[in-house]
């Protein structure tokens, strides 16, 4: 369920209190804020009203999803809600749609993740690269929705023409059909299927249950999400036998045989939610959001230009600003992983790094640029020896930008900090 799913946490707490389904059945919901400034009275206020709906005194999962990264209210948001949990309102806390670096900036800043709710199936194997090694790296848990790719990845597909994207299919085949499209079209697709079907036929089941099987086999994956249209298509019973099935090696190589002539889909996992190809319903976030905020307020700067203030007591005591713009050039100060009067990211260089890149953005971003305008970075460790963590995260947020770059080994101020790093932007246009 979901805060934002319609009367689904109504409906489904109405039910555990007129019909009870013992202690060992739980109830999973997420909280979804609108991008913009949270409080610590709205984190309470949304759990109290998810309990309420659901006629409980906990919940026993409440995953959290975050539009954006740039405004690091989503990290209070976390820390907030890390509070509700040791309160006892909160039995487990997890994310959804959370990619591998923000998820271990989550757990490093003291962040109690029990799992990570993602797209994750036949069609999209992100969750098990860069995802899963995160994962298990610090014990949290995969939670798998679209395994069946909004009924794709079933025998009503196979041997079908192409449907197109033209209002007739629902927003959940909207949306996964752009999956199939991204990962290398619909001839592709039928490949795919044919091969799932042989396994199925082998194992006298559905190509639902061997595109769920092979998921729920998957290293760090607890748990898959398979959708149900009640009355309509909930297929209850037939699910139920992929618990029956047991694929074998041959099973595996060849289905994998198949995934190896699919197109990858690009970026991390939950990327599909915040920066182009969207792999939504409508390909863009319309049917999501209206607007997102800028993460800074710009402000008018003494003798000309504009600067933004990210809120850390060294920009008023030391008296500099965040970043400074002067015509078309944007220059952003020395940043360290500072939140307000927390270090993020613990003591990982990597976590760091993110957090520090990721609040370079957001003063660029609400200076008018963005991050693509950067032409020079430098970047400052504490330790040589931490040089390549923090280095491998500059290439995944430049790799495609490939500004000039300076790494050097230099004393930080303040104790834990393991790397600050300044920029310079161009915009053009």
């Amino acid at each position: 369920m979901a805060d934002h799913y319609g009367s689904a946490e109504i409906i489904a707490g109405t039910f555990k209190k007129e019909h009870p389904i013992g202690n060992d059945t739980q109830l999973f919901t997420k909280w979804v804020p609108k991008p913009g400034k949270v409080t610590r009275d709205d984190v309470r206020a949304a759990i109290q009203l998810s309990l309420d709906r659901m006629q409980l005194d906990r919940l026993d999962l409440l995953q959290f999803h975050s539009w954006v990264y740039t405004d690091p209210v989503w990290l209070d948001c976390l820390f907030w809600l890390q509070e509700l949990k040791e309160e006892g309102l909160i039995g487990a806390l997890g994310l959804t749609n959370f990619d591998s670096a923000h998820l271990r900036m989550a757990v490093t800043s003291g962040i109690d993740i029990a799992s990570n709710q993602i797209c994750y199936s036949l069609l999209d194997q992100r969750g098990g690269g860069k995802m899963y090694e995160t994962c298990e790296e610090f014990g949290v848990k995969l939670l798998a929705f679209g395994t069946i790719a909004g009924g794709f990845l079933s025998e009503k597909w196979l041997g079908q023409p192409e449907p197109a994207l033209d209002g007739q299919l629902t927003m959940s085949q909207a949306k996964y059909k752009r999956y199939i499209d991204t990962a290398g079209g619909w001839d592709k697709f039928q490949q795919l299927l044919t091969t799932v079907k042989q396994v199925a036929d082998k194992h006298q089941a559905s190509i639902p249950n061997i595109a769920t099987k092979y998921m729920l086999e998957q290293p760090a994956v607890a748990g898959v999400i398979v959708g149900a249209r009640l009355g309509r298509s909930a297929h209850v019973e037939d699910t139920l036998k992929l618990f029956d099935i047991d694929l074998d090696l041959a099973d595996l190589d060849l289905i994998k045989a198949a995934q190896a002539e699919l197109d990858p889909i690009p970026g991390d996992c939950g990327d599909e939610y915040r920066k182009p190809p969207f792999l939504t319903a409508t390909g863009d976030l319309s049917d999501h959001l209206e607007s997102i905020p800028k993460p800074f307020e710009a402000q008018e700067k003494l003798g000309g230009g504009t600067k933004v203030l990210s809120g850390t007591v060294w920009e008023e005591n030391c008296g500099y600003s965040r970043a400074v713009r002067k015509g078309n050039r944007i220059s952003v100060s020395g940043t360290t992983a500072t939140h307000g009067t927390k270090m993020i990211g613990g003591l990982d260089p990597a976590a760091q790094a993110h957090f520090v890149l990721d609040k370079i953005q957001a003063a660029i971003e609400s200076l008018g640029g963005k991050l693509e305008d950067v032409v020079r970075t430098r970047i400052f460790v504490n330790d040589i020896n931490d040089w390549e963590p923090v280095a491998l995260a500059h290439g995944e947020r430049f790799k495609d930008i490939q500004p000039a770059n300076t790494l050097v080994e230099a004393k930080l101020v303040g104790e834990g900090y393991k790397v600050e790093i300044e920029a310079e932007a161009i915009v053009n246009g």
